[in-house]
C-alpha cells in the first residue's frame, strides 16, 4: 500500500483527478476500450467536476458504479444519478455507463443479466473506491448477509447485499473483481477514516474490514 498524504482536501481532488486522467490516458494507447470503476456518495464530486472537463478518448471508456443502492436514478439515493450529474457531463459524457440498476423489485431478479453486460469490460483497467469509517469498501459492509461470498477467492462479478442499518438492498461488485483492477486508488478524508485505515492495515480478519481485500495494491490518498 502506498499513503499519498495531501495538505488539504481541495489539493487532494485536483491532483487524484489528474492521477485518475492520465492513466485512463495510458490505459487507451494500449486498449481499444478501457473500464473506470467509481465510487458513489459525495466525497468524489469534486474529482468527478474535474475529470468531466478532462480531454480524453471519452468515447473508449466504459463507466461504472462499484456498487449502488438498488433504487431507481429518480431517487436522490441513487450513486448512478450523482454519475450522470457530475461526471457523465461535458467531455466525459461521450463516456457508456455500464449500470448496477434494472427495473426490479429486488436485485436478484437481474443479476444474471448485470453480470453479463459487465463481464466484457474485465478486468477493470481504473478503479477508484472508497472507504467507511466501518471499514466497509462498495457493499462490501462487515456484517452484511453474503460478505463471506463476496471476499471468497470464488466470487461471481455481483452479488446483491443487505447490511444492518441499510435501508435498501445493494449490489456490488465482489473483492476479487475490486482486487483484479490493474490500477486501485482509494479515496479518503478527515482523521476517523485515517485511523480505520490503518486498523483495516493491521487486521488479519477481512470480515471485520473488508477493505483490506483491495489495501496491498493501492494507492491512498487521504487528507484531513
Amino acid at each position: 500500500m502506498r499513503l499519498i498524504d495531501y495538505p488539504d482536501r481541495d489539493a487532494l481532488m485536483l491532483d487524484l483527478a489528474g492521477v485518475l486522467a492520465e492513466e485512463l490516458e495510458m490505459a487507451l494507447l494500449h486498449e481499444e476500450r478501457v473500464t473506470f470503476v467509481v465510487p458513489g456518495g459525495t466525497t468524489p464530486g469534486p474529482v468527478f467536476d474535474a475529470l468531466s472537463v478532462t480531454d480524453l478518448d471519452w468515447s473508449r471508456v466504459d463507466v461504472m458504479l462499484g456498487d449502488e443502492r438498488w433504487v431507481p436514478e429518480t431517487s436522490d439515493r441513487s450513486n448512478t444519478r450523482l454519475l450522470r450529474e457530475r461526471l457523465l457531463v461535458g467531455k466525459a459524457a461521450k463516456a457508456t455507463l455500464l449500470p448496477l440498476y434494472a427495473d426490479a423489485p429486488q436485485p436478484e431478479d437481474k443479476l444474471d443479466d448485470l453480470c453479463e453486460g459487465i463481464r466484457p469490460a474485465l478486468p477493470i483497467n481504473v478503479l477508484l473506491l472508497g472507504m467507511g469509517a466501518d471499514m466497509h469498501t462498495a457493499s462490501l459492509f462487515p456484517g452484511a448477509d453474503r460478505l463471506d461470498e463476496a471476499l471468497s477467492p470464488n466470487a461471481p462479478i455481483l452479488l446483491p447485499m443487505r447490511a444492518p442499518g441499510a435501508p435498501e438492498p445493494r449490489i456490488t461488485l465482489t473483492a476479487p473483481v475490486l482486487a483484479g483492477a490493474l490500477s486501485i486508488h482509494l479515496l479518503i478524508t478527515g482523521e476517523e477514516k485515517r485511523r480505520a485505515l490503518e486498523t483495516a492495515k493491521a487486521t488479519s480478519n477481512l470480515r471485520d474490514a473488508p477493505v483490506a481485500a483491495v489495501l496491498n495494491d493501492a494507492t491512498v490518498h487521504w487528507a484531513d
